[in-house]
């Protein structure tokens, strides 16, 4: 135990400098509950995955960010024992401006499709056996029928194990190397990404709720989604965008979705209603896909012909 306790010491110390004080605080207030009050007996692993990534030097770190941390725990661990830790958890991400309760019905029904989606949700519980089986739904606390019809499962569970730091436990990530990757994903990621960037310009009126949020959240996973199905890697969100602009074809698509991007890296950085901008993302957004489908056809066939 005293090397458990030595290790989470080692982890909130080593998060001090390489983190945003707010994410960071919210990290360490997740490992001393872990270390004093939950066991670290009952914990397999803790990843550390998505925008906070300190290798990413923070460049995708902004007000929109989310802290996603993936906790595995043991098997023999009950589901009462979870959902009693999981309010705990639930409590810090309202002290730490990661969570909002929503005042009006349609902000707590809004918190309602977050929970069931995981969108903008800070912290992810599972047992080993769901992870070994990668189980989506039960790896991310998602709704099954929804997750099923419209998610690209196995890109974001690649994707984000591809963008992962552990913070604590057992290194699981090898599982990637089990997973393959169907076609139908990028069909889903399309849609999924699709409907909320139209979502988003639905709610404009209802500026409370941030419509800008999710248009640049739809823009990002597209982005990623058709990265990782194409080049099955995951680097930052600037390198992402010099690739997707390198891949238009003439001058003058290039400079269009150079002002794009610009726009978005700038509305990450400092989140204001664009209306502008978020009627541009479905179109943007299908165009990131279709890119990613024919630069994947491309590698394919350069592999093939070597």
């Amino acid at each position: 135990m005293p090397k458990k306790n030595h290790r989470i010491k080692e982890t909130i110390h080593s998060i001090s400098s390489s983190l945003n004080q707010n994410v960071a605080d919210y990290i360490k207030d997740i490992l001393t509950i872990v270390n004093k009050d939950i066991g670290l007996n009952k914990i397999l692993s803790i990843l550390l995955f998505g925008s906070q990534q300190p290798v990413k030097n923070n460049c995708e770190n902004s007000p929109v960010s989310d802290c996603d941390l993936l906790i595995i725990f043991q098997d023999w661990v009950s589901n009462k024992n979870i959902r009693e830790i999981e309010r705990h958890f639930m409590s810090l991400e309202l002290k730490h401006g990661f969570r909002e309760l929503g005042e009006t019905l349609f902000e707590k029904i809004l918190v309602v499709v977050q929970k069931t989606t995981g969108m903008f949700v800070s912290h992810f519980l599972t047992k080993k056996h769901y992870w070994d089986r990668a189980v989506f739904h039960k790896i991310f606390t998602v709704n099954k029928y929804i997750s099923s019809a419209i998610a690209p499962k196995k890109i974001v569970l690649c994707s984000a194990i591809d963008n992962s730091t552990v913070l604590y436990g057992e290194d699981l990530r090898n599982l990637k190397k089990t997973i393959d990757i169907p076609h139908l994903d990028m069909i889903k990621s399309t849609a999924m990404n699709l409907i909320i960037s139209i979502f988003s310009i639905g709610i404009i009126p209802l500026k409370k709720l941030h419509p800008i949020k999710y248009a640049l959240e739809a823009v990002k996973w597209a982005l990623k989604a058709s990265n990782y199905f194409s080049f099955n890697d995951s680097p930052n969100l600037e390198h992402l965008i010099r690739r997707f602009t390198y891949l238009e074809k003439s001058n003058g698509s290039k400079r269009r979705a150079r002002v794009f991007y610009i726009r978005f890296l700038r509305l990450r950085n400092d989140p204001r209603m664009d209306i502008g901008f978020m009627l541009r993302c479905p179109f943007r957004i299908l165009k990131i896909h279709i890119k990613g489908i024919l630069y994947y056809k491309i590698l394919k066939e350069v592999k093939h012909s070597r």
